[in-house]
């Protein structure tokens, strides 16, 4: 009998039990940064802008040479040049001056505004009409408006993203220290399986949860390494977890987790280290094992039905990855309105895929019906919701929070 954890339960025996890896860090070029995690804070070496910057096309000036100025009596200043993209100002204004400058190029000095183009009129005779007035600073970049010398622009333990590459390249860092990638065996049990590429004979079904573990392993930024089907076989099983172990930083066992005579899992787990719960209270997705080995790495017995391991894996498998790594997991998610009601009266947390629309009063969740061995009905899926396991069921209309299947 499985004695089960409610889920928010499992989460801190994950937050206690493991403790983040002391790894040394490495450097990866730029390029390759994405999705990796860093090692220790950026800082800023150098100020981004390094110089005045126009926001827009324009006229480079003094804004006390434009107080009261208008369509009926603009401000005519004097031409004094024009500053080129890519180079330095090369000029400086004295009062009653302009300057044209594009958008990106630098300010001269003595202006400390910038009014664009089209409120500007070229005389022709050297005269430019300024024909609203504008504030100091208006139009304008300042130098370090952006980042100063000292400041943390992105700090130790963040799983970089793409505007953060474009941080990292205008700070010049080049090569990004960041944690090595979590090696994570991935094992799928059960006399059952095939291969995906094999014709399944009769009472056979394609591996699907092999795949699919390791696919969500790599979105999470992991290094998943695939030890292939094992029978159900305790021995043959121990002794893959035992090379797992040896090889990767964590191992995932994906079936054999419930109780039955062939349900190894918990057996080669206890043989192993300890079983640090055998159970969440949830659907679906109950039969779930967590256990430690005695150096303190951890095995993860995953439910055979592919939708059970997908839910398990999005919620617990990527909270023990964040925890391996030193960094806060970030959920991404979104507050929709159900399309129609869900039931829910098993006692236990209820997640439920849904398909993201925008309707009419906003954005809505259709909830998808299925079985947990039924991995097709989630294909497309936006997301999932949670019916508390004190609900007896959602109406339709109620407002829900989406988690997006998107890696964090």
């Amino acid at each position: 009998m499985l004695h089960v954890k409610t889920p928010d339960e499992a989460l801190d025996i994950i937050r206690s039990a493991f403790a983040p890896l002391d790894r040394p860090p490495e450097a990866v070029p730029l390029s390759a940064a994405l999705g990796r995690v860093l090692a220790r804070d950026v800082t800023a070496e150098s100020w981004v802008p390094d110089f005045r910057r126009s926001t827009v096309d324009g006229y480079a000036l003094r804004a006390a040479d434009t107080f009261g100025c208008s369509d009926a009596l603009p401000a005519q200043l004097l031409l004094a040049g024009e500053v080129r993209m890519g180079e330095g100002a090369g000029l400086s204004l004295e009062p009653g001056q302009c300057a044209a400058v594009p958008t990106g190029g630098e300010v001269p000095p003595g202006a400390d505004a910038v009014q664009m183009l089209e409120l500007c009129e070229d005389y022709g005779d050297g005269t430019v009409g300024i024909l609203k007035s504008v504030a100091p600073g208006h139009n304008m970049i300042f130098r370090g408006d952006d980042v100063k010398p000292g400041d943390r622009v992105l700090p130790a333990g963040r799983r970089l993203e793409p505007q953060d590459i474009g941080a990292l390249a205008a700070l010049g860092v080049t090569d990004v220290p960041v944690l090595p990638r979590l090696r994570v065996g991935v094992i799928s049990t059960g006399d059952e399986l095939v291969p995906p590429e094999d014709a399944p004979a009769a009472g056979q079904i394609r591996d699907v949860n092999g795949p699919l573990v390791c696919t969500l392993l790599e979105q999470a930024g992991a290094l998943p390494r695939f030890y292939g089907i094992v029978p159900d076989r305790e021995d043959q099983l121990k002794q893959t977890v035992e090379r797992a172990l040896a090889e990767c930083d964590a191992v995932i066992l994906s079936g054999g987790s419930s109780v039955g005579e062939k349900d190894a899992a918990c057996r080669v787990m206890s043989a192993l280290g300890e079983v640090l719960f055998h159970g969440i209270a949830m659907k679906p997705g109950k039969p779930t094992l967590l256990g430690r080995t005695p150096a303190g790495k951890a095995m993860v017995g995953l439910p055979g039905h592919p939708v059970a391991a997908l839910f398990v894996t999005h919620l617990f498998v990527r909270a023990l990855l964040a925890r391996l790594e030193g960094r806060e997991l970030r959920r991404r998610q979104v507050t929709a309105r159900l399309t129609e009601g869900v039931s829910a009266n098993h006692g236990r947390a209820q997640y439920n895929g849904a398909l993201l629309r925008e309707g009419p009063q906003g954005l809505e969740a259709l909830p998808i019906r299925g079985k947990s061995g039924l991995i097709t009905a989630l294909a497309g899926a936006d997301g999932y919701f949670c019916i508390p396991r004190d609900c007896e069921g959602l109406p339709a209309g109620a407002q829900v929070l989406v988690n997006i299947f998107i890696a964090d």
